[in-house]
């Protein structure tokens, strides 16, 4: 019985260090945001580790927005762009990375505001491996990078 009370009481503590959900090969790292406000459009960034076949990220969801989509940004003729995409293929090997400037999630109509240092779920739909959730760190509004690029820590989980 001492067992099973240590690992309720120690598991969260251990928990807070991984910075990574998985759901049979696919792996969520690193999951960020930035601050912004109630009614607002948000953003998450992070990256998705395929260990097994190429598998595809078919949508998003999170609680704090009404809707979220993946976006790709891009330069056309010296004119930077951005456009939401209905998919983005996963390879084995090859990291998914939503970053500044590249594939992003999008979250519109924002029910809530987004303060730093709060965090929330957000459900990655995967074709293959089904969805994987994981907990996005909001960083202050501005930011490239999380806590200056170093890696974030945050708990994250699997959805069935």
């Amino acid at each position: 019985m001492k067992r099973i009370w240590i690992g309720l009481l120690c598991g969260p503590l251990l928990a807070g260090g991984i910075a990574s959900a998985q759901q049979n090969s696919i792996r969520v790292e690193n999951a960020w945001s930035r601050a912004a406000q109630q009614g607002g459009t948000g953003v998450v960034y992070l990256t998705v580790v395929d260990d097994g076949a190429p598998d595809r990220l078919m949508g998003i969801a999170s609680p704090v927005a009404a809707q979220a989509q993946l976006h790709e940004s891009f330069t056309d003729r010296g004119v930077a762009k951005m456009r939401e995409v209905p998919a983005a293929t996963v390879e084995s090997g090859k990291p998914l990375t939503l970053a500044p400037g590249g594939y992003h999630i999008m979250l519109m109509n924002l029910k809530q505001p987004l303060h730093p240092g709060d965090t929330f779920p957000v459900t990655l739909s995967f074709e293959k491996a089904g969805q994987v959730t994981a907990t996005a760190s909001v960083q202050a509004a501005g930011r490239t990078m999380p806590m200056g690029g170093m890696p974030m820590h945050g708990d994250a989980q699997k959805s069935p």
